[in-house]
């Protein structure tokens, strides 16, 4: 599911700058934070997503006859920040989209209007790193006044957020978290539900700008990617895309976090999204203690999943599959997911990336392959993504955070991100610094192992 919020055109003083960000830092920022901080004891919870009729549709036409990005149902909220209601209005629409397995799935987005329209809006698309396997975690839940543990992240994140104005939702109906492609195409469509709905002010044409941090990261750059293909005009309409904290080839990242002492739990998490989304049985290559952690991450967030520090593919699996290119399930589904491989984007493209990890998340960086990143996604990697682009016409600006872990490359990478934001929407040529990016690692299919 993913959140786009409606903004009005960037503006700026006869130094460049952009002074209502300031303005909004100021007013918006600590209204928030108090949001944040006081929850009153006797607030009550919004329906979650598997009680709410609102998310599930059962009328006619069947979804195989209607159009992906087609509204559904819509309703409208007051956007909450921590169950405390704020003067925003939400607009939330169920609409049609399509699962990693190419079938129709419904799906909910939250469009935020500004409280004061300013000129012709805008539509920035952000796309949360709300990293769940539970329905609950979906911003549109939080959005809508619903509060849970791995909420957390997109309550938080709305604060980080608020001088960029948006808050977001991007993993399906099912949650399936680390599956690439139903982020992407989940983003899409909620971006073809919103500029059809008349409820939103927004219409085709309108300049759309996309954004995402680690979790985020993965909609943005598989949106883009498919966009010129699954939703041309969409494409047609998205002026740049900024993204930090990325993941390129999942099978690199689950030997780099093998063994990491702050990122080695996801594995699981991963593992049972990936399965969730491709209707995977992993069960017969798992040790019993690797049944058990999937088991007990089904309904898991990042916040709250099961703490293995250290943890390594060897206690997840049975002696007879030693590595995960053992398994060819695993093989094929990761395959798919290397970024690259499934289309190219068309439009700009920002990218930040640290290389910190093993000083700031206890992720070693001396792994053949691999080398340093920032404790979850790989320095290289990334490099080599955003220098296959620029070979394929791609305008990339690329920065490398020396010496910052996963959690610290936000900070540089958000004032960066909506500096550059403001630029595409404004018009101004993207910057590129392609033949400055270094080379990194290979990004080829992984193979089965004999």
């Amino acid at each position: 599911m993913t959140v786009a919020w409606v903004v009005g055109p960037p503006t700026s003083d006869s130094t460049g700058r952009r002074p209502h960000l300031d303005i909004r830092l100021r007013v918006v920022l600590p209204l928030l934070v108090w949001a944040a901080f006081a929850v009153p004891a006797t607030a009550a919870a919004a329906v979650t997503p598997e009680q709410d009729p609102f998310y599930t549709y059962e009328g006619k036409p069947r979804l195989n006859r209607i159009a992906p990005g087609t509204v559904l149902k819509t309703r409208t909220v007051p956007f909450h920040i921590a169950e405390i209601p704020l003067p925003v209005t939400a607009v939330q629409l169920l609409y049609r989209s399509t699962s990693a397995l190419g079938k129709p799935t419904v799906n909910v987005t939250s469009v935020l209007l500004p409280p004061v329209p300013l000129g012709t809006p805008t539509a920035l698309s952000y796309q949360s790193f709300y990293d769940s396997l539970n329905t609950e975690d979906d911003p549109s839940y939080a959005i809508s006044g619903g509060f849970s543990t791995g909420g957390d992240i997109p309550q938080a994140e709305s604060v980080l957020i608020a001088p960029a104005l948006l808050a977001p939702d991007t993993e399906g109906e099912e949650a399936d978290f680390a599956a690439g492609p139903v982020y992407g195409y989940n983003t899409l469509d909620s971006l073809r539900a919103a500029l059809s709905s008349p409820a939103t002010g927004l219409s085709a044409g309108t300049k759309i700008g996309l954004a995402g941090y680690s979790g985020g990261a993965i909609a943005t750059e598989w949106a883009a990617q498919l966009a010129p293909t699954y939703a041309p005009e969409i494409n047609s309409d998205i002026v740049g895309a900024a993204m930090g904290g990325v993941l390129v080839a999942p099978a690199h990242n689950l030997k780099y976090v093998e063994g990491s002492s702050s990122w080695a739990s996801i594995i699981p998490m991963a593992l049972d999204g990936l399965s969730r989304a491709y209707h995977l049985d992993l069960t017969p290559y798992l040790s019993d203690y690797g049944q058990e952690l999937l088991a007990k991450d089904q309904h898991d967030s990042i916040t709250n999943e099961e703490k293995v520090p250290g943890l390594t593919w060897s206690q997840l699996a049975k002696p007879e599959y030693p590595t995960p290119e053992t398994i060819p399930i695993f093989v094929r589904t990761a395959n798919k997911l290397i970024v690259g491989r499934k289309g190219t984007p068309t439009v700009p493209f920002l990218v930040g990336q640290g290389n910190g990890g093993e000083e700031f998340e206890g992720t070693p960086g001396n792994k053949p392959g691999i080398g340093p990143g920032d404790g979850v996604m790989i320095a290289g990697d990334v490099r080599t993504l955003a220098r296959e682009w620029c070979s394929r016409g791609v305008t990339v600006q690329y920065t490398e955070y020396q010496h910052l872990g996963h959690i610290e490359g936000a900070a540089p990478w958000l004032p960066e991100a909506a500096a550059w934001l403001a630029g595409r929407f404004a018009g101004l040529a993207a910057p590129q610094d392609c033949a400055e990016i270094a080379p990194g690692n290979s990004l080829k299919p992984i193979k089965k192992a004999k």
